[in-house]
């Protein structure tokens, strides 16, 4: 049996992390190891925990800052860390910014749930059911 995912959750929105933090342990065992709602949050955390996380999920729109700050901050991560966002504004340029930043993936919050969770799934090696 794999180890569970470790995640590390930057999103405002208090909505969306209480669905998604029971959605991530649920269906693939994920262990939320902190979130943030800033940028300064974000990046405080990650320069604590450098190599303590194996994948960082990333609203772009935050109380303070940006996401992208905070994608950008984990140019230097191990391999085996990834990063993802999740963001209401998935347009070819946000994703072209996300991907130029570092994230490995970018994934609508509306539309895009099951790819993000195939994503997540890849990552942690456990098999996962679709969110709906």
């Amino acid at each position: 049996m794999n180890p569970p995912l470790t995640v590390f959750l930057v999103e405002d929105n208090s909505h969306v992390r209480l669905s998604l933090i029971p959605a991530l342990q649920d269906l693939l065992g994920a262990q939320i190891l902190a979130t943030a709602e800033s940028e300064s949050e974000a990046l405080a955390w990650l320069a604590a925990h450098k190599e303590g996380w194996d994948l960082a999920v990333v609203e772009l729109f935050l109380k303070q800052g940006t996401g992208l700050g905070v994608v950008r901050w984990t140019h230097e991560r191990l391999e085996r860390q990834k990063v993802a966002v999740l963001t209401d504004y998935p347009t070819e340029a946000t994703r072209s910014w996300c991907q130029k930043a570092g994230a490995d993936a970018v994934f609508d919050k509306e539309t895009e749930l099951d790819q993000f969770i195939a994503f997540c799934q890849g990552l942690s090696g456990s098999p996962a059911a679709g969110l709906g």
